[in-house]
């Protein structure tokens, strides 16, 4: 069985990135593709075992590397010029283009669906409001993701199996694509997460500081909870306008590496998520550390997180919601070791056992079709 593994794009260690890992951990003799490979050493050797992908003509537009989203109207193109037909299994990890790869009717195509393009369908007023585009500029985008939708729509009939990534983009994958799927949770290294009993008194968040995280809304409601501690871990392009907002309760870490965020998380009362996730691995790892989780009941959240608990689940993505839950979530009683159990549920070990048997029982049916 030649295989060829096909990724939207490398350029950061993110959750879609610890998917492709776990896939090189199940087999290691994949040929890799993507827009664009940006790794850096490091990232690549956790990756992709330290090998390159294959690259389309995106790689070397200029200003790519800082910006590669700026030439979306060129990704269905650039994703189609590959040309994998001497491969027998190609599996796509897909968040935006990569299951529209061209494949025939000899080949069997697996597509891991970590969501339909969201830019282009849920977020899609979200995204044109915060671009600031006006004027000519605004009609070129919504022209652009009008034909990205349907692009969207049309290549998903190149798919012969869809796994989702959580139930909830299950349904999404559904009311997109009208296409059923199966339901394989990512991987979360657990065992890199261990229970810590004692719980100090301060809530703690880390994230990436951008919109739609919406740890302004998390902000604004500690700002009305000055007697609680919280502190946030992160930077991205929203990290300046956070700060202004917060009250003198609210400390800033900036960016921590793994073994500082792990010990804040470890000792948190309870770990903050106010984010619409399609699933959600920090959650996870913080439930791994037997940390309680008090996150907005949409998504992929309210899958990982048992109301009550493994956490406290608020129902309206706004400081009003989410500072009564603070309160609520402070009246009852959590076991540490009974939240640590619920996330060994969603471990690598399980993700990859699923993975292996499901593709290898499909290939095995295809084969003898």
């Amino acid at each position: 069985m030649k295989k060829a593994l096909v990724h939207d794009w490398y350029y950061v260690s993110g959750g879609a990135e610890k998917v492709v890992n776990s896939f090189n951990n199940i087999w290691d003799d994949f040929d890799h593709f993507a827009l664009v490979d940006y790794l850096d050493n490091k990232d690549r050797s956790f990756i992709l075992n330290g090998k390159k992908a294959k690259t389309s003509f995106i790689q070397n537009l200029f200003t790519a590397k800082s910006n590669h989203r700026k030439f979306l109207q060129f990704f269905p193109y650039a994703i189609e010029q590959f040309n994998l037909s001497e491969y027998d299994l190609v599996l796509s990890s897909s968040a935006s283009v990569a299951k529209g790869a061209l494949t025939n009717q000899n080949q069997l195509h697996i597509c891991y669906c970590h969501s339909p393009m969201r830019y282009a369908w849920d977020l899609y007023h979200e995204y044109l409001n915060e671009s600031g585009f006006k004027g000519l500029k605004a009609i070129y985008a919504k022209y652009v993701l009008h034909k990205m939708r349907n692009w969207d729509v049309n290549s998903s009939n190149r798919v012969d199996y869809f796994i989702a990534n959580s139930n909830y983009i299950a349904k999404r994958i559904k009311k997109i694509y009208n296409r059923d799927s199966v339901v394989i949770y990512p991987p979360v290294d657990v065992s890199n997460f261990t229970l810590e009993t004692n719980k100090e008194g301060y809530y703690f968040t880390a994230s990436r500081m951008v919109g739609y995280k919406k740890i302004d809304l998390i902000i604004e409601a500690f700002n009305n909870l000055p007697n609680k501690k919280l502190i946030i871990a992160g930077n991205g392009p929203e990290y300046d306008k956070l700060t202004k907002l917060a009250n003198s309760n609210i400390e800033f870490l900036g960016f921590i590496d793994s073994k500082e965020l792990k010990s804040y998380m470890q000792k948190a009362k309870s770990f903050v998520f106010a984010a619409e996730e399609d699933f959600g691995i920090i959650p996870v790892e913080a439930q791994a550390c037997g940390t309680p989780v008090i996150a907005y009941n949409k998504g992929g959240t309210k899958e990982t997180i048992i109301h009550k608990k493994t956490g406290y689940l608020f129902n309206k993505q706004c400081p009003v919601s989410i500072k009564e839950a603070v309160i609520a979530f402070e009246e009852l009683k959590y076991n540490p070791e009974e939240i640590r159990k619920n996330a060994l549920k969603f471990s690598k070990d399980r993700f990859e056992k699923e993975i292996k048997s499901f593709v290898e029982s499909k290939y095995k049916a295809f084969k003898e079709m």
